[in-house]
């Protein structure tokens, strides 16, 4: 009995996905052309990975509801110059701060790791390259 309900959890972990609504498919091709605004600043929350692919993981900035990502999955928001705090719910909080400049792009690798209930999460700030390489292999979420 226990193997059935370890192997039905970790089923559900590999092949369920998370309730989230995807955003258009001509935005997601534009906001992929990673050009940054003049006068404001984006940023880019993704999760390229499937692991908790079955837990969606809610994006706020400033205290505001931007979007909610699954597996393989990004959000993108404009934002005005100056300092902003990102933050990723899952069983726990995350969070980071950016002072964000115009005509700059930012990009936060949304991490997912195993948690005791469902997944965690952790932000991290990485370069451009890395950036645009996860970007790429994730689709745009309906953002707010």
């Amino acid at each position: 009995m226990k193997k059935l309900l370890l192997t039905t959890v970790l089923a559900l972990n590999l092949v369920g996905c998370a309730s989230v609504k995807m955003g258009d498919p001509h935005q997601d091709i534009e906001a992929k052309r990673f050009i940054a605004p003049k006068d404001a600043a984006a940023v880019y929350v993704y999760r390229n990975e499937t692991m908790g692919a079955a837990v969606g993981m809610e994006v706020l900035v400033d205290g505001k509801l931007v979007g909610k990502t699954g597996a393989n999955t990004f959000v993108y928001k404009e934002l005005a110059p100056g300092k902003h705090t990102i933050q990723s719910v899952a069983e726990n909080t995350d969070a980071l701060e950016i002072d964000a400049k115009p005509g700059v792009l930012y990009y936060i690798w949304q991490e997912v790791k195993m948690g005791v209930m469902y997944a965690r999460t952790k932000l991290h700030l990485v370069d451009e390259a890395r950036g645009k390489k996860g970007v790429s292999e994730t689709k745009l979420v309906e953002s707010k």
